[in-house]
């Protein structure tokens, strides 16, 4: 090993460093645990001229559902979007053998409705980012 190694920034990780990174660390994560049954799960919610207006994204492994990303467009919030996006995530979810789920919001984003829907608050970052907190939430399917 003469030669140096190098760290440099990435502008645009998903497009090369992500993958790499991702699946030498799933790769890993096998060799100790076995296989995790790692699935990727997406619904969105399209308006009439068929764009995107919200959506969910989660992903199945070790038998627990990891709610990512779940958004609705501002003007449809309150009109049971998210729940149904949320209901057929974790019905996924559950068909792929998840027994429970998490996820993390933040204060100014939906930890009520999370709890709507029957999410417990598991851990709180106080001042993250400041002045509000980020809640880590966990629900039984």
């Amino acid at each position: 090993m003469d030669q140096e190694y190098q760290i440099a920034y990435v502008e645009k990780p998903e497009e090369s460093a992500w993958g790499i990174i991702g699946r030498g660390l799933q790769e890993y994560n096998i060799q100790q645990t076995g296989d995790s049954g790692f699935e990727r799960l997406c619904y969105a919610l399209y308006a009439p001229d068929e764009s995107i207006v919200g959506g969910v994204i989660g992903e199945v492994y070790w038998g627990w559902l990891h709610v990512d990303l779940l958004w609705v467009q501002e003007d449809l919030r309150g009109h049971g979007y998210g729940q149904r996006l949320l209901a057929l995530v974790e019905e996924k979810a559950r068909e792929h053998g998840a027994k429970q789920a998490y996820l993390d919001t933040f204060s100014f984003q939906a930890p009520d409705f999370y709890k709507t829907c029957g999410y417990q608050i598991l851990g709180t970052l106080e001042d993250f980012p400041p002045g509000q907190q980020r809640y880590f939430m966990t629900k039984r399917l």
